[in-house]
């Protein structure tokens, strides 16, 4: 990475502190206004990295240059800003208040809330050296994720270009998006994992100010923070450059504004952040708008009531019940007013939405003739029966690969038991239409990969606040039960819809993650609940040793998750610390390390320019783009050889000047022209024109 870029680099984050010192809410009665308003300025850079890449994207000026003015003139204008609204000495009265609020609790805190807060620093910390020496591995990313950012830095437009690999044109980008700006900062991908770690941090923001939200103390939070940061598929994917914990990351942020909605009237300002948060799911990972929808269901209601006479006297004890602009709660004469607001208010939020998915969504249309892609796509993933037999099937045994465990025989027996149920009631569990591919249930899920790591102790849980969240409310937060089960509600919800949307998968659980981030807060707090609970000083002991124990099995699961974690880990064979950074990159697939090289090198000595592409569909496409680049590190001409979209054929292999092909041979061959010298040697292999 050129120092230029390190210095670069600097400009999102400075705009990033500096909108969280402007966004600031100004009332007194804000819940965690500090962690409030990071989220917003999140979601504004957020929606600002998209609309750049869309808008230069349009312009066929994906180029550096013009991504660093982007950047300079944005953080020039949030500087403006911050100066005109005099940002400074409000910054550095937060600056002196948040040090004494860490004075205070070093002061206050006992060892258990030190011990808890201790272990989640020590996480995020170790997870960002990680994620600071580890070269981009994840399988996906070698796939599709990070090839369509070579793309489109080498067309300088997002373009559909002829592929083999429909994924990388038809799944949505907005992570990609975000490390495209990184792409073209840094001229590499040596700061690629820090969007998922990043995200990871603005998960553990999101989930304890909910949890404040809803009643629960500091205990609470911690206990919150703790559970999602001990979690092994968060610990994995938080030093990735997969996606699964950016959509979580902008559900949560949609999931804390919209429980502002239960307390107060919405402002401008809540209304755009809201639109940001919808939008960047969905042109992040489509699924995510399963929670997105159940929560702003919640925040319309909320604001409903809130419309209607005498709402304020329902307000919790301690929360504002005044309007962002003009006083009360409206009653009376004045609810048809509100109702009128909170329909524009949700027409407003549709409107943001579309403003940041809808170039992509056009692009697919155009493209495919259907906003969610080819057919192939559309009955891939997504149930094909919803049938309730079928829908119990499937959330049975997406429960089972959630909560899987190193204990195999009641691993065996849960799943041989939903194996036989499912045909009791007349459901094949190994039924197309409600599995992927040609995946078959049960799968093991236990150990710490991050593509299939279950989350026994987190979904335990999060199941078991759920439920007292439903039934019994009160005992959890007294002040604010009615929210609390509306939440809870939405959790659940989600997680239905989920199981009716989406088919059985043996890395369905990273699919899984954002309802996990979701419900989270209702670990954290009925664990806080446990704890308070008045009882006999013998079952207050047994009370606090069950809690003690569970969090320190949930420890253990992340700590080792980090340690010895697939694939990138800090001790043994293929640590990060001993790899080096082509080692590195093929931890997955080690043998194909020299091959790619070798090919590579064979191709890069003939001096060919131009090069055809031979692979199928789940082939690696990346290395080529790292390999081959040019001088300067400018993006070497490849060009694929068979194309899956109608509308975009392939190139003629006699134009090329070189070919390199991955997985099968019989296939590459039959793309080089007679005459032609091929050579191959286990996954890789090349061929190249008489005289080179």
């Amino acid at each position: 990475m050129s120092v230029a870029g390190s210095l670069l680099v600097v400009a999102p984050v400075a705009a990033l502190a500096l909108l969280s010192a402007l966004l600031r809410p100004r009332t007194a009665e804000a819940v965690a206004p500090v962690r409030l308003a990071v989220l917003r300025a999140a979601l504004a850079v957020g929606a600002f990295a998209v609309l750049t890449v869309e808008l230069l994207g349009a312009l066929h000026a994906l180029t550096l240059p013009a991504f660093a003015l982007a950047w300079l003139l944005f953080l020039a204008a949030v500087t403006l800003a911050a100066w005109w609204r005099r940002v400074r000495p409000g910054a550095e009265r937060i600056v002196r208040a948040r040090a004494t609020d860490v004075r205070g609790f070093r002061r206050t805190a006992g060892r258990g809330e030190l011990l808890l807060a201790g272990t989640v620093l020590l996480l995020v910390l170790v997870e960002l050296v990680v994620a600071l020496l580890a070269s981009p591995n994840n399988y996906d990313s070698q796939t599709y994720h990070l090839p369509k950012v070579e793309h489109w830095v080498a067309q300088r437009s997002l373009d559909f270009w002829p592929t083999a690999i429909h994924r990388q044109v038809t799944i949505p980008p907005g992570a990609e998006y975000l490390l495209l700006h990184l792409r073209l900062l840094t001229g590499g991908d040596a700061l690629h994992n820090l969007v998922q770690w990043g995200a990871g941090l603005g998960c553990l923001l999101a989930v304890t100010r909910i949890t404040a939200q809803l009643g629960g103390g500091r205990r609470a939070q911690l206990l919150t923070a703790f559970v999602l940061a001990t979690t092994p598929m968060v610990v994995l994917q938080a030093t990735s450059t997969q996606t699964d914990l950016v959509v979580a990351a902008w559900v949560a942020g949609a999931a804390t504004l919209a429980v502002d909605g239960l307390r107060r009237r919405a402002g401008l300002g809540d209304l755009l952040a809201l639109g940001a948060a919808t939008g960047l799911t969905a042109v992040t990972k489509t699924s995510g708008l399963i929670a997105v929808g159940p929560l702003l269901l919640l925040w319309a209601g909320g604001q409903l009531r809130l419309a209607r006479p005498g709402a304020p006297g329902r307000t919790p004890v301690g929360v504002s019940d005044r309007t962002p602009g003009d006083g009360e709660t409206p009653p009376g004469g004045l609810r048809g007013r509100a109702v009128a607001g909170t329909v524009g208010g949700s027409l407003l939020i549709v409107l943001v939405a579309a403003v940041l998915v809808g170039p992509f969504l056009a692009r697919v249309t155009a493209e495919f003739g259907h906003p969610l892609g080819p057919p192939r796509l559309r009955d891939s993933i997504p149930m094909e029966r919803h049938d309730p037999a079928s829908i119990l099937v499937n959330l049975a045994r997406t429960a089972h690969t959630a909560l899987d465990t190193p204990l195999f025989p009641v691993s065996r027996a849960t799943a041989t038991a939903i194996v036989d149920g499912s045909r009791a009631i007349g459901v094949d569990p190994q039924d197309r239409a409600i599995t992927f591919g040609n995946e078959r249930f049960p799968e093991p899920a236990w150990y710490p990969d991050e593509d299939r790591a279950a989350f026994p102790v987190a979904g335990t849980l999060v199941l078991v606040g759920a439920v007292l969240a439903l039934a019994r409310p009160r005992r959890i937060s007294p002040r604010w039960a009615g929210g609390l089960r509306a939440y809870a509600v939405v959790a659940v919800t989600t997680v239905l819809l989920h199981a009716s949307l989406i088919k059985w998968q043996t890395w369905g659980n990273r699919l899984l993650l954002y309802a996990l981030v979701l419900a989270v807060p209702l670990a954290g707090l009925w664990l806080d609940a446990l704890l308070h609970r008045r009882a006999r000083p013998g079952r207050r002991s047994v009370a606090a040793g069950l809690v003690a124990a569970v969090l320190a099995v949930s420890a253990l699961a992340g700590t080792l998750s980090l340690v010895y974690g697939y694939p990138r880990r800090l001790v043994g064979s293929a640590s990060v610390f001993t790899s080096s950074d082509w080692e590195d990159r093929f931890v997955r697939r080690p043998q194909w390390a020299a091959e790619f090289r070798w090919a590579a090198g064979a191709v890069r000595d003939s001096g060919a320019r131009r090069i055809g592409l031979g692979q199928q569909y789940d082939n690696w496409e990346y290395p080529w783009w790292v390999l081959l680049r040019e001088g300067g590190g400018r993006p070497p001409e490849l060009v694929a050889l068979q194309s899956v979209l109608p509308d975009r054929p392939p190139a003629d292999p006699t134009s090329v000047d070189a070919i390199v092909c991955t997985g099968s041979r019989p296939a590459c061959t039959k793309l080089v022209p007679p005459g032609w010298t091929v050579r191959w040697r286990g996954y890789v292999g090349y061929a190249l024109p008489p005289g080179r």
